[in-house]
């Protein structure tokens, strides 16, 4: 008798992942022949990808999920809701979504923002039939999806993960199609193991490992960073076009504003102008019109949520928007029209805001010059500028001077940093490493812009609308203090008692550029502060030693700034396109969303730029560098190399043959028999021993011998790993002689 195929279906469609095979036969009364009918049945089913069997030989519909499941959270959609995925998926398919809901302690809806957010998973209840699934427990942050190079061994493919952080390599599941040298983006499946190996899920095949500009690739999909975007938003994009003069809109293609950016830049965000009066400055800061094309819950304003920010590596943009826009429509040319949203301040003449409004117009830039340009101007070397442009730069460069001294009032905290900048030809290849040269130009344009940011912030406040700050919180006390232990080390000192501020990390500063420790005390400075965010809520911005401030002048490439544009757009009644009640309902999250998207970006930015460093290092494998310590730890130094600002490892192990040991105190590594030391902050020569580019790894061997110093003592807190093991090891042995003494 042959079984009935649909009977097993709905049975274990009413109960899934409840009922095993003999489960099976009992509800649909089997006996005898009829258990071996439906052995053949179940295999048939799930060879046919009708039915699959569960790690417990329980049985459910293909597609179905156990009523209780691991979620990932993915994204937050347009209402704000958290959509999760199953987090582990190995069937045919995208996975299914599912609105996750979180209760408070009260039992009412949260939404999981404080709890559970983007990258964390939770185990939930879930309801199939309507789609939501109820938190019952978070398990916090995953690392979902890898991206790893294929590697062809004897034993067949493994998956090396591309992340310095990743320890182990994978085993790609049977039957994927994959050569040698693939770039993949691939997840762990289950727990499964091979051969001692971890078995992966490849998701995508996107691109090869010897493509000369995959490291700018491989930073992008590591950090999970959307790449290009979808037809329907490149169409809305090429859709858009100028709006007209009229309403609020008005004609400001009179003012002689001006672009000043880089030489490659390639979309120009702002133009500045500044005009003198008979009571101090007239200053106009002019900002593209982003939210006159991208408007709420519309394809692209999906896309630039979702990315958050621009991503600028060394050899590509990812952009926020569609080129159409951001290197055209939004993109102040100069000699053509183009929307923007432009804000009027007024200053008295020892450079005090006495007021400022908001305009939304046309306006025409008179000319684009990048910052040397601008330079060479203020020294008196005009060049090939527009002689009607000169008087202009001319009163910009005057009122800059006042600006600056009133930014000297205000102190905030001067962190001069070189930033270096890699150089990519089209091949791919790095054609140069160089320091950025930091003119008064590019301070004059930066004052200009953080003026407008907070005329930004006060003009909403003023409205009492809600809208997005950006905030830094002042240095915990903790990193306070771990900041005053290691600078005695260095001959300086920071009392941690007292309040931390800007005036005082700026004194802290200057004695550092004395003692020619600029670079090494500004970025022990730099890991003092906080992370700045983006928050509904003001809590200042400590580095700029300012109380209000708002992004407002890069719509382009941050969506904060798009934000803050419709949040005026709404309080001066400039147009039907500003804030709407639900983005506003959702700042927090949206806050929270844009704060992850841009430190991503850091990262993706930073690793890009370490992958090429690493490249271009590659054929000096060998070769000796001068650099200075920038780390220490346990298991080795951590160093910058004067030349190009990469970093590496000494590894304690290349230090030479006697034992390191570690004192955090002094922030070195102390010879236990010798008492040489490395610390923090020395200059030394360093061997290159391995260059990875596919991870930006170095590795180098320390050429430079220790400086003379005392054997640490037993008190002072160092420690050795492989020292500390032996030792506990023999106190293990002693105690195990004792308690055999004690029995016997």
């Amino acid at each position: 008798m042959s079984i009935d195929k649909s009977a097993i279906l709905k049975a274990v469609g009413a109960q899934p992942d409840k009922l095993s095979k003999r489960e099976i036969a009992k509800v649909l009364g089997l006996r005898g022949d009829q258990r071996r009918d439906l052995r053949m049945a179940l295999k048939e089913l799930v060879e046919d990808n009708k039915i699959v069997k569960s790690d417990r030989r329980t049985y459910r519909l293909a597609g179905a999920l156990p009523g209780v499941n691991i979620l990932y959270i993915e994204r937050i959609d347009d209402e704000g809701d958290m959509i999760g995925v199953p987090a582990k998926w190995d069937e045919p398919g995208k996975p299914p979504e599912f609105i996750v809901i979180e209760k408070s302690a009260h039992g009412s809806k949260s939404g999981g923002k404080a709890a559970l957010g983007v990258g964390g998973k939770a185990l939930c209840k879930l309801n199939q039939k309507n789609g939501t699934a109820q938190v019952i427990t978070v398990l916090g942050r995953t690392e979902r999806r890898q991206l790893g190079v294929v590697i062809a061994g004897g034993r067949g493919f493994q998956i090396q993960p591309v992340s310095k952080k990743s320890r182990d390599n994978f085993i790609p599941q049977r039957g994927v199609s994959i050569q040698d040298q693939d770039l993949v983006l691939f997840e762990q499946s289950g727990q499964k193991r091979r051969a001692g190996f971890k078995e992966a899920r490849i998701i995508e095949i996107v691109g090869n490992v010897d493509d000369p500009k995959a490291a700018s690739l491989i930073s992008l999909y590591e950090h999970n960073i959307p790449v290009g975007f979808d037809q329907d938003v490149i169409d809305q994009a090429e859709a858009a076009t100028m709006p007209q003069i009229g309403g609020a809109r008005q004609d400001l293609r009179h003012l002689p504003l001006l672009t000043i950016d880089p030489d490659d830049a390639k979309d120009f965000d702002d133009a500045i102008l500044a005009e003198k009066t008979d009571n101090g400055w007239t200053v106009w800061v002019a900002i593209a019109d982003v939210a006159a094309f991208v408007t709420p819950g519309s394809p692209l304003d999906k896309a630039a949520f979702d990315k958050g920010n621009s991503v600028y590596l060394p050899d590509r943009v990812e952009p926020m928007l569609p080129h159409a826009l951001s290197s055209d429509l939004c993109s102040l040319r100069p000699d053509v029209d183009r929307a923007c949203m432009a804000v009027r301040m007024k200053f008295d003449a020892g450079g005090r805001k006495t007021g400022h409004k908001f305009f939304r117009g046309i306006m025409r830039s008179a000319a684009r010059l990048t910052y040397e340009q601008a330079q060479a101007a203020f020294e008196g070397r005009p060049g090939d500028i527009p002689q009607e442009c000169i008087g202009t730069l001319a009163d910009l460069y005057a009122f800059y001077k006042i600006l600056e001294k009133a930014r000297a009032r205000r102190a905030p905290l001067e962190i001069d940093m070189p930033e270096r900048r890699v150089r990519v030809g089209d091949d791919g290849n790095v054609k140069s490493i160089e320091v950025k040269q930091r003119f008064d130009a590019h301070k004059l344009v930066e004052e200009f812009m953080i003026q407008a940011n907070v005329a930004a912030a006060q003009a909403l406040d003023d409205k009492g609308m809600d809208h997005m700050y950006r905030v830094h919180d002042a240095p915990s006390q903790e990193k306070v203090l771990g900041l005053s232990d290691f600078l005695p080390a260095l001959d300086l000192k920071f009392a941690a008692g007292e309040r931390a501020t800007t005036e005082r990390f700026n004194r802290l500063l200057d004695k550092a550029r004395e003692k020619e420790l600029q670079e090494v005390v500004g970025m022990a400075v730099l890991r003092t502060q906080s992370q700045a965010i983006y928050s509904p809520k003001n809590g200042g911005h400590f580095g700029l030693n300012l109380t209000q401030y708002s992004h407002f002048t890069s719509p382009i490439r941050r969506y904060s700034d798009l934000i803050v544009h419709r949040a005026l757009i709404s309080a001066y009644e400039l147009g039907d396109d500003g804030q709407t009640r639900a983005e506003m309902s959702r700042l927090k999250e949206i806050g929270e969303h844009i704060s992850d998207t841009e430190r991503r970006a850091m990262a993706a930015e930073r690793d890009s730029k370490d992958r090429y460093i690493a490249a271009y290092l590659s054929d000096r494998v060998g070769a000796k560098f001068p650099a200075r310590i920038n780390g220490v730890t346990s298991f080795g130094l951590f160093v910058t190399l004067d030349e190009t600002g990469a970093d590496g490892i000494v590894p304690v192990r290349r230090l030479g043959d006697e034992y390191f040991v570690f004192d955090e105190k002094s922030r070195s590594l102390i010879g236990r028999e010798s008492g040489g030391t490395y610390k923090f902050g020395r200059q030394v020569v360093v061997r290159l021993l391995e260059a990875t580019p596919v991870s930006g790894g170095l590795t180098f061997e320390m050429v430079s011998p220790p400086e003379p110093g005392k054997k640490p003592s037993k008190r002072s807190g160092a420690h050795n790993r492989k020292f500390d093991k032996k030792k506990s090891a023999a106190k293990g042995a002693k105690a195990r002689d004792k308690s055999k003494r004690r029995r016997r």
